[in-house]
């Protein structure tokens, strides 16, 4: 089966919307008006149910089939939310809202569930329910895991549940997926390293906490080349570094290190904050000051279920010919946590050649509308068929 003739029919009006939401972004919880827009939508596709304020600001969506004798319950998740970037577009439709732009393609994510809601709630060409699922705080504030703490999987019967995501240098429209681990957990750390400051021309009566950072810095990434299995992927990363001086001739009193750690298995993750510690009490002692460390874990790594994801591979072939194996993915993602609620798959789209996501001229590619539309509803069409 190729791509649906109705999503092709479609595609003007999903692209308007598209562009709406990419005019307008709001950040993490805040995604006020966008939520609104999707209820709207949805109560003018006739679904048969719709929740609003599912984890903070999340939006969910009830349509039933011609027939429920299957009794399955499937859900389809989008993101809705923007990041804190300022937009370098230049197009005639980028971001109205200074220091927040759609530089990740949610606007794409939750216009395509829209458009597939539509098609579904018009046809209801299949034997059980369809759960559609637009969540906040992708963007770190964990707005999947606030969804699923306020009783969604229990409260819709969801059984087993799919997402997707655009993804810059594929063709438009192609897909790519992988079971089992596929993209990483995502803490965080925050190291403040206490010395002892003074006059930099008397070094001698200080304890210097650059020098004790520097080594620090060096010293995290042994992590990944001599304590962890070299089979197994890692990151360990500062990424800022910030003295409590900006004079040039003062040793400051602290130092703050920043950064992030990604790895795609628990006892990868629990050996780096391990170590992270381990490293940093000594290093401390041993140049004659501390260095405390504030470890945050964040998204878990995110996990297909071996049979879902064949599923959605089968149905990506039906719509673009094709289904090609993804990498591993470094990058975190909170539909993680659904995942871990219940079964299900998440798969790439190709954008094109285009910017990178969380770019500033990154622009979600409208032309993968009807792919993408497509696959969820082939998801739906292909797991409850109707009678």
């Amino acid at each position: 089966m190729p791509i649906k003739n109705r999503f092709a029919e479609l595609q003007d009006e999903i692209t308007a919307w598209r562009r709406d939401l990419h005019e307008n972004p709001e950040i993490l919880f805040e995604t006020h008006r966008t939520a609104a827009m999707v209820a709207e939508k949805l109560k003018e596709f006739g679904c048969d149910e719709i929740v609003t304020g599912l984890g903070r600001t999340g939006v969910v969506g009830v349509i039933k089939g011609k027939a429920n004798t299957s009794g399955k319950v499937v859900g389809l998740r989008a993101d809705m939310d923007a990041l804190p970037i300022h937009e370098a577009t230049g197009l005639e439709y980028a971001s109205k809202t200074p220091g927040a732009m759609h530089a990740c393609g949610h606007d794409g994510h939750t216009a395509m569930l829209l458009g597939a809601a539509k098609y579904l709630s018009e046809t209801r060409n299949f034997d059980g329910t369809v759960v559609v699922i637009f969540q906040p705080a992708e963007e770190g504030g964990g707005g999947g895991r606030e969804m699923c703490e306020d009783g969604m999987m229990e409260r819709f019967g969801i059984q087993e549940v799919y997402g997707m995501h655009n993804w810059p240098g594929r063709p438009v429209g192609s897909f790519a997926i992988r079971p089992g681990a596929f993209f990483a957990a995502t803490d965080t750390f925050e190291i403040a390293v206490k010395g002892r400051g003074g006059h930099a021309a008397k070094p001698q009566e200080t304890v210097d906490p650059v020098v004790m950072a520097s080594q620090i810095v060096t010293a995290l990434q042994t992590i990944a080349s001599r304590n962890a299995d070299p089979v197994k992927q890692v990151v360990v990363s500062v990424t800022s570094i910030e003295s409590d001086s900006k004079a040039f001739n003062v040793i400051p009193q602290k130092v703050t290190l920043r950064g992030t750690v990604r790895t795609l298995d628990a006892e990868i993750r629990d050996l780096a904050e391990t170590r992270i510690k381990a490293i940093c009490e000594s290093m401390g002692v041993a140049l004659g000051g501390a260095a405390d460390v504030n470890y945050m874990r964040g998204y878990p790594v995110m996990v297909n279920s071996e049979a879902e994801t064949e599923f959605a591979a089968e149905v990506a072939r039906k719509v673009s010919g094709g289904c090609d194996d993804a990498p591993l993915v470094m990058g975190g993602e909170d539909f993680a946590y659904m995942l871990e609620e219940r079964p299900g798959a998440y798969i790439l789209v190709g954008n094109g050649d285009t910017a990178a996501v969380h770019h500033p001229e990154y622009n979600f590619n409208d032309d993968a509308i009807p792919a993408g539309c497509s696959w969820w509803a082939e998801i739906v069409e292909s797991r409850m068929p109707a009678a």
